[in-house]
């Protein structure tokens, strides 16, 4: 009785969770930062966990009405969809790359989005008493969410959304002047042969990309430069020097053997590291649903607000019914590819088992992780290429060994939707765990929680077709460009789709380079038992990242490490100065980064939406009349202030 009048004082003192400006609200920050990650994802391949600055943002604009603690905690859990609903991309652009698609079909890339994000959720809830409430798992991104939100609701905290809108203020501007104007170069790239071997160096000018790395830590970003340095510094060079010539200058012979081979090498190490995931939380995992599904036993009554979730027996029938759209889905998929009555039905069947059944292992196995490592660097992209793998093995036995051209590219496509179903489950699980971490720290109710949840990925579903749409027809993709005349240099490189539609295809075509992707493995086993150790001595080192490392571009992983390695060095010169101000620093730097991709992504999305309305392409340029030199240089300086003004703001000194 004492606990229960607890919790309802503190319902009472911290005010309504579920409101109608709440959920109004938390439509529009989602509608936002679904825009950042979009674009951010098909530029990178990453994308930002949207909880935090979702938080912030709630507060600034409720704390004008009286606003509590739980209403903002409802209003960051609906956004937090943007954030995790768009990892779709890393997969669902490859039906554009193999032809399928010509651009984005509106109802059923919402479908996916939608049936995807709900079993995501419903996947997740038998695992909440387990996973967050009878487990030690740290949860980094859902503790800093908690710890925002009660900042947020004292005088000191409320500086926080000032310093997110302040570096997104400077990135977008940056980024205005890099890809607007044409002003700042957004890098620098050199290449030269040793021998025959061909080597590349450089790097990104991108503040967004400073503050990836910020975020995903040290750790994740030693374990992506090794990445680098096994691809840039080893394979490459040894490819170019005794492989069959690329033809054309260095730089162009290092990119053509890094994409054709050496990203494979990335992608065996991803799945390697993606299957030890699996077998090292088996056990862990099945032992966490038998625990919670023991404990949904009990009526809703006999628990306290905090432990009550959306009722176990609503959410099976749920998922099942779910089942129904998804066939729906891939029954047209089947018809409209010119299969047979009988040919399409079995080809659905397979299709929805394969959703529900692995959808809901790697959901799991996603959603365990969340507590681990946080939402941003849980392995989603390796969880795709696991899929896809699967699926593509699996499509001789569904199609049979003699099908046609057509019909293998039919199969590649349904593995490819499939793939991403199951892409957008896992990212969901992932995100609703830490998100119920949150809840659980300042004390809001769970089937709340969950319920918001289901309408943000509602409204997430429904906004990300056009934003796909708009930033394909404005730039294209590396490999598919909408319309002839188009630049390629400005097309979006969407990096994990493009490797998971390339092994897809050579696995369906039997054409796939094997030596790659078991060399790929070996070096996989390898990152393992260094994770492994790294782990027993309370280091992170990711293994998975390892792979990443090895197929996002160079200029794109040298940034990222960069903003690891400054946040790294202004944590240890603060420790050494001033170890009380190592949290505020790192509450702060958590804010700077959140603004960095903010700022750079919306500004990005925006030029996409004037570009698409005048019908060109980098009409704003304005390297021409200043050429390529004096943008570089100017490039690098604005890129050095920019670090600089970021270090500053991380050692800036700690006042009570």
């Amino acid at each position: 009785m004492d606990a229960r009048n607890t919790v309802a004082d503190a319902a009472g003192r911290h005010g309504r969770e579920i409101t109608l400006r709440g959920l109004a609200l938390g439509a529009v920050i989602t509608v936002a930062f679904m825009a950042a990650n979009v674009y951010m994802g098909l530029k990178t391949g990453m994308t930002f966990s949207s909880s935090i600055p979702a938080a912030l943002l709630s507060m600034g604009a409720l704390r004008f009405v009286g606003g509590g603690i739980l209403e903002n905690n409802i209003v960051q859990t609906q956004a937090s969809a943007a954030g995790t609903l768009c990892n779709v991309i890393l997969v669902l652009p490859g039906l554009v790359l193999i032809g399928t698609w010509h651009g984005f079909p509106f109802w059923e890339t919402s479908l996916v989005c939608l049936v995807g994000g709900w079993l995501g959720v419903a996947f997740s809830i038998p695992l909440r008493r387990a996973l967050v409430t009878g487990s030690n798992l740290p949860y980094p991104e859902g503790i800093a969410a908690a710890e925002v939100l009660r900042a947020g609701h004292t005088e000191e905290g409320r500086g926080g959304l000032s310093t997110l809108l302040a570096a997104a203020a400077g990135s977008g501007l940056v980024a205005f002047l890099t890809n607007g104007l044409r002003v700042l170069a957004d890098g620098v790239l050199t290449a030269f042969s040793v021998g025959g071997a061909a080597f590349s160096i450089g790097s990104g000018f991108s503040l967004a990309l400073i503050g990836v790395g910020y975020l995903v830590g040290i750790g994740a970003c030693l374990a992506l430069l090794t990445g680098v340095v096994i691809a840039w510094g080893l394979l490459v060079p040894l490819l170019t020097a005794f492989g069959p010539s690329a033809g054309g200058n260095p730089g162009e012979a290092a990119q053509a053997v890094w994409s054709s081979q050496v990203r494979l090498v990335g992608a065996g190490i991803i799945a390697v590291g993606g299957f030890w995931t699996v077998a090292a939380l088996a056990r862990p995992i099945l032992a966490s649903i038998k625990a919670a599904a023991s404990a949904a036993g009990r009526p809703a009554r006999d628990l306290p607000r905090q432990e009550r979730d959306l009722p176990i027996l609503c959410v099976g029938l749920g998922a099942l019914a779910l089942s129904v759209p998804l066939a729906g889905l891939f029954l047209r998929f089947s018809i409209e590819a010119g299969l047979g009555g009988a040919a399409a039905v079995g080809v659905t069947a397979a299709c929805v088992v394969f959703c529900l059944v692995f959808g809901a292992a790697m959901a799991a196995v996603c959603g365990y992780l969340a507590g681990l490592l946080g939402s941003s660097t849980s392995p989603i992209s390796g969880i795709g290429i696991l899929a896809a793998m699967v699926g593509a093995i699996a499509v001789p036995l569904v199609l049979g060994t003699t099908a046609s051209p057509d019909l293998q590219r039919f199969g590649m496509a349904a593995v490819l939707l499939a793939a991403s179903v199951i892409v957008t489950a896992s990212s969901i699980a992932n995100d609703n765990l830490q998100d119920l971490k949150t809840g659980q720290l300042v004390d809001a109710t769970p089937w709340r929680q969950q319920a918001v949840l289901l309408l943000g990925v509602a409204v997430g579903s429904l906004v990300i077709v056009p934003l796909l749409s708009l930033l394909y027809s404005a730039y294209g993709f590396v490999g598919a460009l909408p319309r002839p005349g188009m630049d390629p240099r400005e097309a979006l490189a969407v990096p994990q789709a493009a490797l998971v539609t390339q092994i897809t295809q050579g696995i369906v075509h039997a054409t796939l380079p094997w030596p790659m992707l078991l060399l790929g493995g070996l070096i996989g086993l390898a990152a393992v038992w260094l994770e492994v150790r790294a782990k027993r001595r309370g280091f992170s080192f990711p293994a998975l990242t390892v792979g990443i490392g090895m197929y996002l571009p160079l200029s794109v992983e040298m940034t990222i490490g960069l903003g690891g390695l400054l946040g790294f060095l202004c944590e240890r010169a603060l420790r050494r100065r001033d170890p009380s101000a190592l949290e505020p620093s790192r509450r702060r730097g958590v804010l700077i980064a959140s603004g960095l991709l903010v700022g750079e992504s919306f500004v990005g999305v925006g030029l996409a939406a004037i570009d698409a309305a005048s019908g060109r392409t980098g009409s704003l340029s304005l390297a021409s009349a200043l050429g390529a030199s004096t943008a570089l240089s100017l490039g690098l300086a604005v890129f050095a202030l920019g670090l600089g003004a970021i270090a500053a703001a991380l050692m800036r000194p700690h006042t009570n």
